[in-house]
């Protein structure tokens, strides 16, 4: 069973990965958590960008992505993929890469679905969830994506440290 701590005030339920650490600054932390309030009762979604340190996943930068998703989007994400490389390009021109992505679950866990498990495709990558009750954030928890490709992928607790400035 993975380690569990609760900041106080927050509920933020902390995860662990036998494979990486996803250290996330607390001004990101944050900007994710009120993106999932301020498009509630919808999904947010965004991509999580820095660079990768021996087992560590150290995110230097949020970039909010639209939600293009217009049959759904209380329960479904879906990132324009012009977006995605837009963001991706302006990375690599700051030295960052794509660590992962994140969006909100508005009234369910901080849990992936089956849904999200089919939808992730970048190996490696954490994705985070945000559950959002009554318009507040609740829980974040990451996940990361494991496996050799679509056929045996899988999404794995990941350990998240909140760091100072």
């Amino acid at each position: 069973m993975p380690d569990r701590t609760t900041f106080p005030g927050e509920g933020t339920l902390i995860r662990v990965s036998a494979r990486h650490m996803l250290k996330i600054p607390r001004e990101h932390y944050d900007a994710v958590r009120r993106h999932a309030e301020e498009t509630y009762p919808h999904e947010c979604c965004g991509v999580l960008l820095g660079q990768i340190d021996t087992q560590e996943k150290i995110v230097s930068s949020v970039v909010r992505c639209g939600n293009t998703r217009s049959d759904s989007p209380h329960n479904r994400y879906h990132i324009d993929p012009r977006e995605l490389v837009r963001v991706q390009r302006e990375g690599r021109e700051r030295g960052e890469d794509i660590l992962g992505f994140y969006h909100s679950h508005p009234d369910h866990s901080a849990q992936w679905s089956p849904t999200d498990l089919a939808e992730a495709h970048w190996l490696g990558c954490s994705y985070v969830i945000t559950s959002v009750e009554k318009g507040k954030a609740a829980l974040t928890n990451s996940f990361e994506l494991q496996g050799a490709g679509e056929s045996d992928k899988k999404l794995v607790d990941e350990f998240v440290e909140i760091t100072s400035p």
